[in-house]
């Protein structure tokens, strides 16, 4: 089955690119209301997903109190030098329902690339159990 019909398309995203400060990632993670969003580096590519714990963890290590949060911290570093292991896996349009209902067990949303790892969308763990629920095969 194609899953292009479950995709929410990257111009419907809130996504970070790999090169904005962390001030710029935090206030845009901040305002999207979200607690992971994926990011992609300027050629569009599928680079991982960032999340509020990514930012806390990091402004943690560098400010023994987090009431110091230096703001030349925070406009120095960028989005890609604190994302931490663990990089959420895309999955490509081809992908079978079963491996993305195995992905999303562990994740709100699968991140989906083309065949040369551009970022084209994400599917939404609801959509996903949705599909499963109608056909009867959760339980």
């Amino acid at each position: 089955m194609n899953i292009a019909s479950f995709l929410l398309p990257k111009a419907e995203v809130t996504y970070l690119r790999d090169n904005m400060t962390l001030r710029q990632g935090l206030e845009k993670l901040y305002r999207s209301g979200l607690t992971a969003i994926p990011v992609i580096d300027v050629e569009d590519r599928y680079v991982g997903v960032i999340s509020e714990g990514d930012f806390l963890w990091n402004i943690l290590f560098y400010n023994q109190k987090p009431m110091d949060v230096s703001a030349k911290r925070l406009e120095s570093a960028t989005v890609r030098s604190i994302m931490r292991g663990g990089k959420i896996k895309p999955v490509y349009i081809d992908t079978a329902m079963e491996t993305l209902l195995e992905q999303a067990k562990s994740q709100n949303f699968v991140p989906v690339v083309d065949d040369r790892s551009v970022f084209i969308g994400i599917i939404r763990r609801s959509e996903i159990i949705k599909f499963f629920a109608e056909r009867g095969k959760l339980s």
